[in-house]
């Protein structure tokens, strides 16, 4: 008996994924401009939020066309985990922006800068990725560009670890402390989606190769 191996041509699933990557990308980016150019703060929080919105309608999306699918091209459970993961890390790069306008903070410093450059490394990581589940040749490029997204998840903790040593060491008030700490602590979360996002893309690799 011949056993056939394929990717089913279901190439919605795929377009919805690569617009849920570049969404994530976009977020990540409004991100970066928000710290490094600490301008129009409301309105850039605001491009974010849309982001958000526009995040959610994408994973609705592919959750819907999921469950009307007879067949899917990778594992039901597999596609639902990476449509959430994609997006929570855009809802925790929400978050962090949101954080810095309602607490009204001061011009974020070098730490905050760093992570969010991180979290846009990730991300464009992810965003090259996704169109490689469309062609069996590329899947084992999906590894490599995961081995990466995971260094990337470890370089933000180093950078989370020195702003909160550094947070608690500077003489600032409590107030502060307790904002900034919850504003690192949605950056760092957005990196460890990131991580799990790529934990499921290699996961997809391996089993479709």
């Amino acid at each position: 008996m011949f056993k056939f191996r394929f990717i089913p041509r279901e190439d919605k699933f795929f377009r919805l994924f690569e617009q849920s990557a570049h969404n994530m990308v976009k977020a990540a980016q409004e991100l970066k401009k928000l710290v490094d150019t600490w301008e129009d703060v409301e309105k850039k929080v605001g491009d974010i939020t849309t982001l958000e919105h526009e995040g959610d309608t994408i994973t609705h999306q592919i959750i819907a066309q999921m469950n009307r699918s007879f067949i899917t091209p990778f594992d039901r459970e597999d596609i639902a985990l990476l449509a959430h993961s994609l997006d929570d890390v855009v809802d925790f790069i929400h978050a962090a922006a949101d954080a810095m306008l309602i607490y009204k903070v001061e011009r974020p410093g070098e730490r905050v800068k760093e992570l969010a450059d991180v979290i846009l490394r990730a991300a464009d990581e992810v965003e090259k990725a996704m169109p490689q589940l469309r062609r069996r040749s590329e899947l084992r490029q999906i590894v490599s560009r995961c081995v990466e997204i995971n260094s990337l998840e470890n370089e933000a903790d180093r950078v989370y670890r020195s702003a909160m040593a550094e947070l608690f060491d500077d003489s600032m008030d409590i107030t502060q402390v307790i904002k900034w700490r919850e504003i690192y602590e949605h950056m760092e979360s957005a990196t460890d989606r990131c991580e799990d996002v790529a934990n499921v893309l290699e996961g997809v690799a391996l089993k479709l190769a």
